[in-house]
């Protein structure tokens, strides 16, 4: 019974930490006691191939023992990529509060130690092409990590805390994506640098916008009284976010920031709007336009910046509506446009945790009855909309309630790494109560707490991909870069491959083929033009 006390003493202390470091205190006390610290410090285990990480391990501490300079190249060759052996199964990440095997830390602390010091190595022992060759290639192999924002009302303030302390830790994937509320935090991340965002209140950045939006989030977030209309809600969003484009604002921070936004009209597709595929469309206009809870707001057209640096409509015979209708947690499209395969989910959807993996083991027979359930629900909820899109302006509040839970049926909600506060409101109602400044900086301690859990595991699962890039910055831009003209780009840095030799014999033949063709009619072009012209199409196809 002492030790159950105690126990839930350290719980307490953790739930009540008002920084990380008096987390982690707290949660290696709790592993002590429950045996977990014993069970880190064990290689052995049916969760990972702990044999094949230690022969891996001892094999590259031999050759910077022995200073085999190639040897370690070719082992590492061998395979970087964040599964090996197991290692990034996410059940190991939830066995211990303060860790995972030591083994596996070990493991990933040696491959960042071996990239760093091959990357130093003079070029008389490897040559700069060959160390270019090889961490091009490593990167393209091993992936990137990339943090995917959820929709969920007033909860969407709890992403600011997990925000802030992933950058509290240098932790914040370059790569994000937000969607509904969550396109609001996304859009401040696109325009707001790191040193920005930690000085940056957004809450009293929306409070203190102006005359014009003072006590918008008051107004925003109560159900009483008139209702938000979509001006009001464009308002918020300027107070909050820079106009910038998507391209002015990538050029500023440099990360890769997606909103998602759902079409109002039938037999579309939504689309992802980020600094590759809509460079020129504004922030602003994406985040409202990921915010129009369909039935609740107006649907939205797109803005964007035209070649004078002039405002005007983006498809504009085109509407769009809430992100998270169509696509919360884009993850397949990130992984096509940023090579992503690793994914960090902030979610504050109040009804996914119910269906989200908990730490212990989810039963079989559960997860059964679930996958049921969410078949069903996703069914009922698809004949709702219909019905939405014809008399949903009457029902403002039953079709938040609604959209939130069809948001999560519809689609997979899930990461490798899951960031689920404990919620305050269980009711989905409550997400357009009126809630006071305070209870919403509560929002963000919460999420600031919830993410304390998982520094640990983000840190161990993107410690290798965050090296990679950073030595492919030196090498592209720092001190690492080498001459102009002592190297050549490396293949594995393009994002689609070159033309092979069977191709590039087949469009050969092609130009030959239409070169030999008779004279063209008076007026035509000539053999020579045409065969130009094929040309640059082909390349046109094929790039």
């Amino acid at each position: 019974m002492a030790v159950k006390s105690e126990l839930r003493q350290l719980e307490q202390e953790m739930d009540a930490a008002q920084c990380y470091e008096e987390w982690l205190t707290a949660a290696g006390a709790h592993d002590a006691l429950t045996g977990k610290a014993e069970w880190r410090q064990e290689e052995l285990s049916e969760l990972y191939d702990h044999a094949q990480i230690r022969y891996r391990l001892d094999r590259l501490r031999k050759f910077r023992r022995q200073k085999d300079w190639t040897g370690l190249l070719y082992a590492l060759n061998e395979g970087i990529h964040g599964n090996m052996g197991g290692m990034g199964n996410s059940v190991l990440y939830r066995q211990a509060k303060s860790g995972t095997k030591v083994l596996v830390e070990q493991y990933i602390q040696e491959i960042d130690e071996a990239l760093r010091l091959l990357a130093e190595l003079p070029d008389d022992v490897i040559p700069t092409q060959q160390k270019l060759d090889f961490f091009y290639r490593s990167n393209v192999c091993y992936g990137r990590s990339a943090l995917m924002l959820s929709g969920g009302g007033v909860l969407g303030f709890v992403h600011v805390g997990v925000v802030t302390e992933l950058l509290r830790h240098g932790l914040l994937p370059r790569v994000v994506s937000g969607s509904s509320a969550g396109s609001i935090v996304a859009a401040a991340l696109a325009a707001y640098t790191d040193e920005e965002m930690m000085q940056l209140d957004l809450i009293a950045l929306m409070e203190s916008g102006g005359a014009d939006t003072k006590g918008l989030v008051r107004q925003w977030l109560s159900g009483a009284g008139s209702r938000f209309t979509a001006e009001d809600t464009e308002k918020l969003i300027e107070s909050t976010i820079p106009d910038l484009t998507f391209g002015e604002a990538y050029a500023k921070t440099g990360r890769q920031v997606s909103i998602t936004v759902a079409p109002a009209e039938p037999h579309q597709r939504s689309r992802l709007l980020n600094a590759v595929s809509s460079p020129n469309v504004y922030l602003r206009s994406a985040a409202m336009a990921s915010c129009a809870i369909p039935g609740v707001f107006p649907a939205v057209m797109l803005q964007a910046k035209n070649e004078k640096g002039e405002r005007q409509p983006y498809l504009p015979a085109r509407r769009w509506v809430d992100g998270s209708v169509a696509d919360d947690l884009p993850a397949k499209r990130l992984s096509r446009l940023f090579s992503t395969n690793h994914y960090i989910v902030s979610m504050v959807n109040p009804i996914a945790r119910a269906f989200l993996p908990r730490d212990d083991k989810v039963r079989p027979l559960r997860q059964a009855a679930t996958s049921l359930g969410m078949g069903i629900g996703r069914e009922m909820l698809n004949f709702y909309r219909g019905v939405a899109k014809k008399y949903g302006e009457h029902w403002p509040k039953f079709n938040m309630m609604m959209h939130g839970v069809h948001a999560l049926l519809d689609q997979e909600y899930s990461g490798d790494i899951n960031i689920v506060p404990k919620f305050r409101f269980q009711n989905p109602l409550n997400l357009i109560s009126q809630p006071s400044e305070q209870e919403l900086r509560l929002l963000v301690r919460e999420g600031e707490r919830a993410t304390y859990s998982r520094v640990e595991s983000v840190r161990r699962c993107t410690q290798i991909s965050r090296t990679l890039e950073e030595i492919l910055h030196r090498f592209e831009h720092g001190d690492l870069r080498p001459a102009p003209g002592t190297y050549r780009r490396p293949k594995s840095s393009r994002r689609r491959p070159p033309p092979t030799a069977s191709q590039k014999k087949a469009m050969k033949a092609d130009r030959a083929s239409k070169a030999g063709k008779s004279d063209p009619a008076p007026g035509a072009q000539s053999p020579r033009r045409m065969t130009r012209a094929a040309g640059v199409a082909t390349k046109i196809k094929v790039a």
